[in-house]
């Protein structure tokens, strides 16, 4: 029996499908715990094959590389130094059936022990038990004469499972997980945490993933809070690191000595953190060599560049100033401004030609017919096919810049400015990105900080932030022309999206029932442009996508 026991938590970035690459981070990440005389190594959820895997765990191929893998990593225990707690899909005595959500115990050149997630989510953006089969409640482990429990992720949301390794003589519980960002979570999962610790009283170590995939951000901040509630450990947000937790036993039970302690950012720092972060995992993950972008001198492009400098620095991010007949000077000022504020290179491509030749192309079919949203849309196409052949020609990606009140509205042109790979401002309201712009632009408050790129102060002229909104299409035309005021609009999608809130529910809170059923209608009927929208940062408690699936075809919206 001992009376210490030091487990190292490794916060870190793993790619998917990258067996080798993330085995080597393991072998890096033990080699590290051993220096710091850890007795074991935690890893985040689904670590070997990274997290979310989603089809490739059907496929027995990638399976047995796992499982070569493992062996590999088991046998490199034999030596002595830190047991390992390895996160895997693994086939265990079911093969042909799905795989489990598991962790292995590697410790003495083998794999000692094996636990299976028991408790798979199904919603949201998890979808866990069509690729998984679940496992049964769970006992402890024990590592080096200490009572370990393991739940996994999820496993913590519900009682069972903690009630069970309680019941069971667990003395600690460790969590590994993979619980992606948005701008709600870490109240929740904080006070998830203390249900838990005060439901078992046990100390328990909360060590979640950090980096993009795809849509998702796993911001980290992993933590430690004991029986007594206190917060033995912080973790930072948004940065792959290893805490040292050590636990110390006494006549009351195990407690983890303090450690680490790093305050977690706030609202508006965390969501730009995060866009910064699943920008970069995207980008790099994928291969591109940077960004190409269409920097109208409007406040979403100008948001989206600084951003993409923050996440790839500027020589990786290529601004494209593409004016009509109607873009204004200021425009190109600002444009211009916020180009030499961020370092980045901007070409000009008029797209005026574009527009003669679709418009001599296309006279014979409209005759006399007047002007109108069919030529404003072949501007915004114009500027989606000079993006997109630059990103042909030349490497880059197309980042996209709408956000996601134009989203919601479909206030936004298919094929044209919603083209491209990636959009950093897909599930970004348009106030928070008026405030997200006045929070950066007022300079980064640490001038070390490593993780963004850009420039420590302003990155954007103001004039960018005040002025009113325009897709300038047509003369003196402006957003509020078409759409609500934001504050006014993105309160009702906020409530008719995240809420799911009824018209009269809504009418409420002081909006007139016949704007909320227009926005709603403008909502439902833009569903089939979202289905052809690129992927983008998931910020909220429910983004467009595998979080929200409404039939394109969808009489509902009759009903006020």
């Amino acid at each position: 029996m001992t009376d210490r026991f030091v487990v190292a938590l490794a916060q870190l970035n793993p790619t998917v499908g990258d067996i080798a690459g993330n085995a080597q981070m393991v072998r890096d990440a033990r080699a590290q715990a051993a220096q710091a005389g850890a007795d074991l190594l935690l890893l985040p959820e689904l670590f070997l094959s990274g997290y979310q895997p989603e089809d490739l765990v059907l496929k027995p191929f990638f399976l047995d590389k796992l499982e070569e893998a493992t062996a590999a990593l088991a046998a490199e225990t034999a030596g002595g130094g830190p047991d390992v707690l390895l996160t895997t899909p693994w086939r265990g005595e079911a093969p042909g059936k799905l795989a489990y959500n598991a962790v292995l115990l590697l410790s003495g050149g083998r794999i000692v022990t094996e636990r299976y997630k028991y408790d798979l989510p199904n919603y949201g953006v998890f979808d866990e038990k069509r690729v998984f089969q679940s496992g049964s409640l769970p006992g402890p482990m024990n590592i080096r004469g200490v009572r370990i429990g393991v739940p996994i992720c999820e496993d913590i949301w519900t009682p069972d499972v903690i009630e069970c390794l309680e019941e069971s003589g667990a003395e600690i519980l460790l969590v590994p997980n993979g619980s992606p960002y948005d701008d709600a979570k870490e109240d929740v999962r904080l006070q998830l945490v203390m249900e838990r610790v005060t439901e078992s009283g046990l100390p328990l170590a909360y060590l979640n993933q950090v980096g993009g995939q795809d849509e998702l951000v796993y911001d980290g901040a992993s933590f430690v809070v004991n029986a007594d509630f206190s917060l033995a450990i912080q973790m930072p947000a948004y940065e792959s690191c290893m805490s040292i937790a050590t636990f110390e036993r006494s006549d009351t039970g195990w407690k983890c000595l303090p450690g680490d302690q790093t305050a977690p950012p706030e609202r508006l720092e965390s969501i730009y953190r995060a866009m910064v972060l699943g920008l970069r995992d995207y980008v790099q993950k994928n291969g591109f060599p940077g960004v190409v972008l269409g920097m109208s001198g409007g406040i979403d492009s100008a948001l989206s560049a600084a951003v993409a400098v923050d996440a790839l620095g500027p020589d990786a991010v290529h601004c494209v100033m593409m004016p009509s007949p109607y873009t204004s000077q200021d425009s190109l000022d600002d444009a211009a401004a916020a180009c030499a504020l961020l370092g980045t290179r901007l070409d000009q491509v008029n797209i005026g030609p574009a527009m003669d030749a679709f418009q001599q192309m296309l006279t014979p079919l409209f005759g006399n017919t007047e002007s109108g949203v069919t030529e404003e849309n072949i501007q915004s196409r114009s500027r989606g096919v000079t993006l997109m052949a630059i990103s042909n020609k030349l490497g880059a990606m197309v980042l996209t810049t709408g956000n996601k009140s134009e989203m919601s509205t479909g206030y936004a042109t298919l094929y044209g400015d919603m083209c491209g790979g990636f959009s950093v401002l897909k599930d970004i309201y348009k106030t928070d990105v008026f405030a997200l712009c006045e929070w950066r632009n007022k300079g980064l408050s640490s001038g070390n900080d490593t993780l963004l790129k850009g420039p420590r102060g302003p990155v954007m002229p103001q004039r960018i932030i005040t002025k009113p909104p325009s897709a300038e299409l047509k003369p003196d035309q402006q957003d509020a022309d078409t759409l609500p005021p934001y504050d006014q609009l993105d309160d009702i999608l906020h409530c008719l999206i995240e809420k799911e809130m009824s018209v009269p529910e809504i009418a409420q809170r002081g909006h007139a029932p016949e704007l909320v059923q227009r926005v709603w209608r403008m909502l439902d009927l833009a569903e089939y442009k979202r289905r052809q929208a690129p992927p983008g940062v998931k910020i909220t408690a429910r983004s467009f996508g595998r979080e929200r699936r409404y039939p394109i075809t969808n009489s509902f919206r009759k009903i006020l």
